[in-house]
């Protein structure tokens, strides 16, 4: 018989789910872990990776179209979208098959189903529709002292604008389209929202974005999202901001669809909508209201260790709330399993989590904006430098793009650091550093940044906020 007591149990394989389950095996918990459909989760199989995988291809397609720009000549330059979409599941699978070696390799056990907490320390699985992998546990009733849900968020739906699979999407169908459609609106202009909407505009489509806030990409500086707003209006994506879809009709083929301004309405004809207005946490169906555990607005509550009201059970990632980022999920999961060994770590400072957005041209921030520096009474400097005045961006044929930095007048202590331009995906991570180690202005004055780089930006945008830029 299979064994059915565990140390730790964690429900949801999600980037979350998972690393929090390597972890506690790490650290000799016997454990198992819960999933219904996907090793990996949605990051994995249908949302970070299979994303970026087709944004990639959006982008060497929109070089090509360029090659002149760079001496070259490229004759008949076309694409497959069914090719397109082929390779982006072929990374998918490839990851997808990279947590299932990990989990052997960490001797952790794979329980494939649906999960229900019966009471605490006992979870019952019921069978999946999805058919089970070679190597899982099936249905059955299995113990643990400790339970941590991981079980991710959805699509958010709103009334009028159901998806149908077919007309209105949601990310699942928007990664997997029949065909590139002629015409597309995008409701909602936040990280997932502005991604497709890059994305098929490269191959295309004529793409109109609705925000019903006043800016696009909502969570951002609001210097950085005007900035790249300008950048996607030149691309020819068309943006209506303070606005909202007030009437969607489906055609045969096609979305009747009115947007509603201030002032005015625009009535536009579509071949599709993706609707990309948020996510909700998956916490129905686990028995959470039956123990007393504590849910606000559809997310679990936990204190700053992932732990819930009622103990021995934990919750992380995206069903712990905001910000719905998979590298919080993995680093909230190494916490709360080095809370319950006892390890005393340090709780998340959610302040220092790092956001990206992987459109044209790409988004990085982290820490407080100008306006929430501002709010909090601060007296701050603020430094930019541009991409026009970097030479390696120039030699990329990257040249649009910003870097700023904000700084306690006071202290010089780093409070953020925001970025659009080419490749700041990558750059972010090392103002993420410099605000863990508690670096000051002076620090970074003082360190000597490579060249020819695009980091050497981040150096001028410090030296800016103090008056001392050398390349502008």
């Amino acid at each position: 018989m299979a064994d059915t007591s565990f140390d730790l149990i964690v429900i949801g394989s999600g980037p979350g789910g998972y690393v929090t389950a390597i972890r506690a095996a790490q650290l000799g918990f016997k454990t198992a872990i819960v999933e219904r459909a996907y090793l990996g989760g949605i990051c994995l199989n249908w949302g970070c990776i299979p994303t970026k995988a087709l944004l990639r291809s959006a982008e060497i397609y929109h070089y090509l179209g360029h090659a002149r720009d760079y001496g070259l000549s490229a004759q008949q330059v076309g694409f497959d979208g069914a090719a397109v979409v082929e390779r982006s599941r072929r990374v998918a699978k490839r990851l997808n098959d990279g947590v299932t070696f990990l989990m052997k390799k960490n001797k952790i056990a794979v329980i494939w189903g649906e999960a229900t907490l019966d009471a605490v320390g006992r979870v019952t699985v019921n069978a999946s529709t999805v058919a089970a992998p070679k190597g899982t546990l099936g249905p059955g009733s299995y113990r643990a002292p400790h339970v941590i849900i991981a079980t991710g968020a959805r699509p958010r739906v709103l009334p009028g604008i159901e998806p149908d699979q077919r007309l209105v999407w949601t990310y699942f169908e928007a990664m997997v389209p029949p065909a590139i459609p002629k015409s597309l609106l995008v409701i909602g202009s936040g990280a997932i929202g502005i991604e497709f909407a890059s994305f098929f505009r490269f191959f295309g489509s004529e793409v109109t974005v609705v925000e019903i806030l006043p800016q696009i990409l909502p969570a951002e500086d609001a210097e950085i999202a005007a900035f790249a707003r300008k950048a996607f209006e030149r691309q020819g994506i068309k943006i209506f901001t303070d606005a909202k879809v007030s009437r969607l009709e489906k055609r045969a083929d096609g979305v009747s669809v009115r947007i509603d301004g201030k002032g005015a309405s625009k009535d536009i004809a579509v071949e599709r909508v993706i609707s990309a207005v948020g996510v909700v946490g998956n916490v129905e169906h686990l028995g959470l209201e039956k123990l007393g555990v504590k849910i606000s607005r559809n997310t679990i509550d936990t204190d700053a260790f992932g732990r819930t009201n009622v103990a021995g059970i934990y919750a992380i990632g995206d069903v712990a709330g905001p910000p719905m980022l998979a590298h919080k999920a993995e680093h909230e999961g190494v916490v709360c399993v080095e809370a319950i060994k006892g390890l005393n770590p340090h709780a998340i400072d959610k302040l220092k989590i790092p956001g990206c957005t992987y459109c044209q041209p790409q988004i990085a921030s982290v820490g407080l904006s100008e306006a929430a520096a501002r709010a909090q009474g601060r007296d701050i400097k603020c430094g930019r430098f541009p991409f026009v005045g970097n030479g390696k961006a120039i030699a990329l044929g990257e040249d649009q793009g910003l870097v700023k930095t904000i700084f306690d007048a006071a202290t010089g202590q780093l409070l953020g650091a925001h970025m659009v331009g080419a490749e700041v995906t990558e750059l972010i991570g090392g103002f993420v550093i410099a605000m863990q180690l508690e670096t000051t202005e002076e620090d970074l004055m003082h360190t000597v940044f490579p060249h020819p780089t695009l980091s050497e930006m981040m150096h001028e945008s410090v030296l800016d906020a103090f008056g001392r830029a050398i390349h502008i």
